[in-house]
């Protein structure tokens, strides 16, 4: 009885058992669900097995496809998808409004498997934990044509709402079908949000009909610089954009992965790209040029020019259709004020609207976009500095500078997404020994201190529930090639997956160490580039 007892707390708190038993396997997971049992016995899954709805919507069928998808290449042909009655042989699924929206149940018996979720997104989180009880090998095609999986009880659902992940390519442009790489390993990790970061000083990446110039112009570099600023440039232009159609593509290619896609138009700061291709917008009136090296730029778009507004409201008109996503980012970070301190426009717009000075125009500047953006429909998210001179109450921001500006927005009524430098910027070297790494930025993050992040450290009881979530960013300037996006990402992206899903009292990093190894065997079968840093102590 003893025994039973200790075997059952273990398996209510979520740890995972691994038996000298005949029947039962070893079963790793990540993100960790928060409640997991064992038990003997196992599941055969073979080509005549159906994914069977049994309750629920055509919403659920995309998470249905995907899985049925994934096992075509092993077993030669893809799951049958019905609807109908409960069933032997079958997985079946039952969606349940009386669960959270995220949340699932996953029962894997000899004769069945049961999932029993909140809404469509929870089948597809069902799917994805039972992806990781099948083979690595799965991935790859080579699993054979019956595959046993482990009998398994998971009651699981997500800490936080918002899971992100954030890639730069205005500095980089990275192609649709890498782009669809890019998500794809969200949807491994359960991330649910992909925020694409489309514009900057370095190139603007997305089309826009009313104004042709930002892609004729403004979607290329003449040059781009040798390492950080060395004066030395490699000749070479780089560009590229995405039509309208192919953001349509990569929207809908999230969707069916319930990932919602995030745009950031870069303002007021950051906008060298387009200045360069309407001059008019900025304070001085050129000549301006597409930024061919890193950093801050003084020229930003004239806070006192109407064309300004004029502009940007006729770009958002058209994001604003091609994103179903609630979320419009609207950056608002390193925003010299040396132009708008001399320029007679910008002053005139300060004495007028009786700011006291050049930081109260910067937010004056985002929050009459955010009136323009919340009229349509749409909140704004932004880097931490728009709290500097005022933020109003429905805007979120996104901590960056550490969780210092996430915490004072929490403390006055924001809602808050962490995204520390200091945790969550995979542009960082993940190694001390920067010579045997890829070239990087910077910095050092490496997959521990990923994992040690509590987003709601140092808030009270209150200001906790203001915390959406976590992201980290991925920004590009050293990094040109998905190859090197997945070193930097990956396993990284496994730490802050479980940061964003499991309880943080059922976080433990050595026990993670434990199941990340699997998942790795999952990244070589996809071929995936991850850093070796983790398995190779």
């Amino acid at each position: 009885m003893k025994k039973f007892y200790v075997l059952f707390l273990l398996a209510m708190n979520g740890l995972f058992i691994a038996s000298c038993d005949a029947g039962v396997q070893e079963v790793t997971i990540v993100p960790r669900p928060v409640k997991l049992q064992v038990v003997a016995g196992h599941f055969l899954l073979t080509p005549a097995t159906v994914i069977n709805v049994v309750t629920g919507t055509d919403e659920v069928l995309p998470a249905c496809r995907f899985f049925s998808g994934l096992l075509t290449r092993s077993l030669g042909v893809p799951l049958e998808i019905q609807k109908g009655k409960e069933r032997k042989r079958a997985i079946n699924v039952f969606v349940d409004g009386s669960l959270g929206e995220e949340a699932y149940a996953l029962t894997v018996q000899k004769r069945s498997v049961k999932i029993k979720a909140g809404s469509a997104r929870g089948v597809f989180y069902a799917f994805q934990t039972l992806r990781q009880l099948l083979p690595a090998s799965v991935e790859a095609g080579k699993a054979g044509a019956s595959l046993e999986i482990q009998n398994v009880v998971i009651e699981d659902q997500p800490r936080f709402a918002y899971r992100g992940m954030m890639l730069d390519v205005a500095r980089h442009f990275f192609p649709v079908e890498e782009v669809k790489t890019y998500i794809d390993m969200l949807a491994l990790h359960k991330i649910n949000r992909f925020h694409w970061h489309l514009t900057d000083d370095q190139g603007w990446r997305v089309e826009i009909k009313k104004f042709p110039r930002l892609t004729e112009v403004g979607s290329v570099r003449d040059e781009t610089v040798i390492g950080k600023n060395t004066g030395n440039y490699d000749g070479t232009p780089h560009g590229g954009f995405y039509t309208r159609e192919q953001v349509k593509e990569v929207v809908q290619y999230a969707a069916d992965r319930y990932i919602t896609v995030i745009p950031e138009i870069e303002l007021p700061g950051h906008a060298s790209a387009a200045l360069a291709s309407y001059p008019s917008l900025g304070c001085t009136g050129g000549p301006y040029k597409v930024a061919g090296s890193w950093g801050v730029f003084d020229e930003v778009f004239c806070a006192g020019n109407e064309e300004t507004f004029a502009f940007l409201e006729g770009v958002l008109e058209e994001i604003i259709p091609l994103f179903p996503s609630e979320y419009v980012h609207i950056g608002g970070d390193e925003c010299p004020k040396t132009r708008w301190k001399k320029c007679p426009k910008c002053r005139a717009r300060i004495r007028e609207e009786k700011l006291a000075d050049e930081h109260e125009l910067q937010s004056y500047f985002v929050k009459r976009i955010e009136r323009f953006l919340n009229a349509r429909g749409k909140k704004i998210i932004g880097w931490d500095e728009i709290l500097e001179g005022g933020i109003s109450k429905t805007a979120t921001v996104m901590s960056w500078r550490g969780t210092k500006g996430g915490i004072e927005a929490a403390r006055i009524g924001n809602q808050v997404v962490m995204t520390p430098n200091s945790h969550a910027y995979f542009d960082y070297y993940q190694s001390r020994d920067t010579k045997q790494e890829p070239f990087a930025i910077g910095g050092f993050v490496p997959v521990e201190k990923v994992y040690s992040l509590d987003p709601t450290e140092g808030l009270n009881e209150q200001e906790a529930l203001l915390i959406q979530g976590v992201q980290a960013n991925l920004w590009t300037e050293y990094i040109a090639t998905i190859s090197h996006v997945q070193y930097m990402t990956l396993p990284r992206m496994a730490a802050l997956a479980e940061v964003g899903w499991t309880p943080q009292e059922q976080r433990a990093y050595d026990d993670f160490l434990k199941r990340v190894t699997g998942l790795a065997e999952r990244y070589k079968a996809l071929g995936y580039n991850f850093a070796p840093h983790l398995f190779n102590q």
